[in-house]
């Protein structure tokens, strides 16, 4: 029986792993670009309120040319919010909107992410005020280089949605006299996407130190 050449070897064994090494190679993490970055919102009562919040944080990661293994975390810090204006702000952030002291955290948690023509569509979970809700949220994604010729995701989104359904400003009669039910949400995430690092080993724990028994000395 002939052997088959050493080359032939190699060429099947590089075939036979490939699938499998494509199923992880295009994972990657994303990091947010925080001066491009925007987490905001408009509501209207008798004129337009724009805001956002200033402090928040995400974990994102998958593939993103195929949107495998996709998952989206971000974390808001209720208290952050901004409106440009103090006394609402710190109104937001009372019982009568945010509850911001017994609520500090505003999360949305992805439970699938496709693509559905040129937009990315990431369906989850808005976990605010107490309340959750399952929602999608249309992103347009962009792809170039930044100012400094690093490779840059931007994925930009909105979404309407009505606050009383998160108990946001239910019970609050200047809400009631003049705020809008629907507010809009306006998203910008601008960032990089980096290969993911390989788990590091635990340390191997050191052998415990064997007790050698002295022999004492006979004397007599």
């Amino acid at each position: 029986m002939r052997r088959m050449p050493r080359t032939l070897l190699i060429l099947a064994a590089t075939l036979l792993l490939a699938p499998a090494t494509a199923l992880t190679a295009g994972d990657k993490t994303f990091t947010p670009d925080t001066i491009h970055s925007h987490i905001g919102f408009s509501a209207k009562t008798l004129f337009k309120v724009e805001g956002n919040f200033g402090k928040y944080s995400t974990a994102i990661s998958g593939d993103p040319d195929t949107l495998d293994n996709t998952k989206v975390l971000v974390e808001i810090d209720a208290a952050s919010v901004n409106t440009e204006n103090k006394n609402r702000d710190n109104h937001l952030k009372t019982p009568d909107f945010f509850d911001a002291a017994k609520y500090p955290k505003i999360v949305f948690t992805s439970t699938k992410v496709w693509k559905q023509g040129a937009q990315v569509m990431v369906q989850g979970t808005l976990d605010m005020h107490g309340i959750k809700k399952d929602l999608t949220i249309p992103f347009d994604p962009s792809f170039g280089k930044n100012g400094a010729g690093a490779d840059t995701w931007s994925y930009e989104g909105s979404l309407k949605i009505n606050r009383n359904d998160f108990g946001i400003g239910s019970d609050s009669i200047a809400a009631k006299i003049s705020l809008k039910d629907t507010v809009e949400l306006n998203l910008q995430l601008v960032g990089f996407f980096h290969e993911k690092e390989a788990a590091k080993p635990a340390p191997a724990k050191a052998a415990p130190a064997k007790t050698v028994a002295k022999k004492q000395k006979k004397v007599g």
